[in-house]
């Protein structure tokens, strides 16, 4: 009789592990951070209008919001590997749409590559949530953030760069990274996800624990500091490239800006010794006091291009440090009960600012030019400021500590530059 043995790897599916989310988080950078500054620049050259532009991103992110709604519903009848799957050929056929060079395609596939996002993040966080111990999840966000800087760094410079030279180029290596995600999913054999199990009890309606939400004041502030923080962002990335165009500074100003200012994230560690040394409260204040002066400068310097851009760009700092610290108002008041179906409403922040953000703008374009944009965002950040007084001068002081604080962050897996 022969000794024949089956590879351990053959019979069973090796668990998944943290550098194998890591990994495929950092192929989707690559996909989103290549188009993130492209999309505004072809958006405005197929509509030849700011407004239309936002009135186009303004349905788009209505689609989004509708999407990520329903996914938890979706994979109760879809096996959640396939709806990974179609995530991540929406991305492949997004981008490619973009290349026809129509308006229709143009839209068709920023739509395509929008509900892709948000298809694939209700999974990932899943899929993590399924695969990753709480321990764990700290090591998670840094291996994550490691893996992604390159795409979220270099991503939107080269991104534009490429464009300039041919335009089908960055779209064609989007496309490229997302059959790259495919791969890696396939090979990670992540299949449905321990939740994906038949249940006796009747399906829970999924809107049922918005009326807790909405009980719960602190939930609501929390929610709104990362829902402003996210438009902060969309203005910086839909409406500085316009800015640039218009006023003459070229193509390309846009995803360098963008690029610099996804390096900062690099001083991530930084910003979080500055808000352990003070407090939660502190570093939320100083983040959207800051990004809200500088955005506001920003717009009354609009005669002066270069200095609203700089300024534009200064405030894009701030909004890293909001990145690293507004979303623990949200989490530290979620109870433990509660936390699944609160984490879903929180996701919606994104696409929430994907819809306020462009139906704002589109108004204020109704009177002003691009840089009145600049101002709304500017009253925002400090509207949000002036919130930020309700926290609890020692908000997260007892529970988050230097060990426990990238776990707490894990947990709602943010990411930079979210209108991507």
């Amino acid at each position: 009789m022969h000794d024949r043995r089956i590879p351990e790897w053959l019979r069973h599916a090796p668990a998944p592990s943290v550098r194998g989310f890591a990994i495929l988080a950092g192929t989707e950078a690559v996909a989103r951070g290549t188009l993130v500054s492209v999309f505004p620049l072809v958006m405005y050259h197929a509509l030849q209008d700011a407004r239309s532009v936002s009135m186009v991103y303004f349905l788009i992110g209505l689609a989004s919001l509708l999407t990520g709604l329903m996914i938890p519903s979706l994979v109760r009848f879809v096996p959640r590997r396939w709806v990974y799957v179609a995530g991540t050929q929406m991305y492949a056929g997004g981008a490619l749409l973009m290349t026809v060079g129509r308006p229709e395609t143009a839209i068709a596939g920023l739509a395509l590559f929008t509900v892709a996002v948000v298809t694939t993040f209700v999974c990932f966080n899943a899929y993590v949530l399924d695969h990753i111990a709480k321990i764990e999840l700290g090591r998670l966000e840094t291996s994550r953030l490691f893996y992604s800087a390159l795409g979220w760094t270099a991503g939107p410079a080269s991104g534009v760069f490429l464009y300039g030279w041919w335009p089908a180029a960055p779209f064609l290596i989007a496309a490229v990274a997302a059959y790259g995600m495919l791969a890696v999913f396939l090979v990670m054999r992540l299949g449905n996800g321990r939740l994906i199990a038949r249940s006796r009890a009747p399906v829970a309606n999924p809107f049922a624990y918005v009326r807790r939400f909405l009980a719960q004041s602190r939930l609501i502030t929390g929610w709104l500091f990362a829902v402003i923080r996210s438009c902060g962002w969309w203005i910086y990335v839909v409406y500085l490239p316009i800015f640039a165009v218009q006023n003459g500074l070229g193509d390309r100003l846009g995803g360098i800006a963008l690029s610099l200012a996804n390096g900062s994230l690099f001083l991530a560690p930084l910003m979080l010794r500055f808000m352990q040394r003070t407090s939660v409260r502190t570093a939320v204040r100083t983040g959207f006091l800051a990004s809200g002066s500088l955005f506001l400068l920003a717009g009354l310097s609009g005669d002066i291009p270069a200095v609203a851009v700089l300024c534009l760009m200064c405030g894009a700092v701030f909004l890293i440090l909001l990145d690293v610290s507004a979303g623990l108002p949200f989490l530290l008041a979620v109870k433990p009960s509660e936390r699944t179906e609160m984490s879903a409403i929180y996701s919606s922040y994104r696409d929430v600012s994907g819809i306020l953000t462009p139906g704002v703008a589109w108004v204020v374009l109704l009177a002003a030019p691009v840089s009145g944009v600049f101002l709304a965002g500017g009253a925002a950040l400090l509207g949000a400021w002036g919130l930020a007084t309700r926290l609890h001068p020692r908000l997260g002081q007892a529970r988050i500590g230097v060990q426990a604080y990238p776990a707490a962050v894990a947990a709602l897996i943010p990411d930079p530059a979210e209108p991507a």
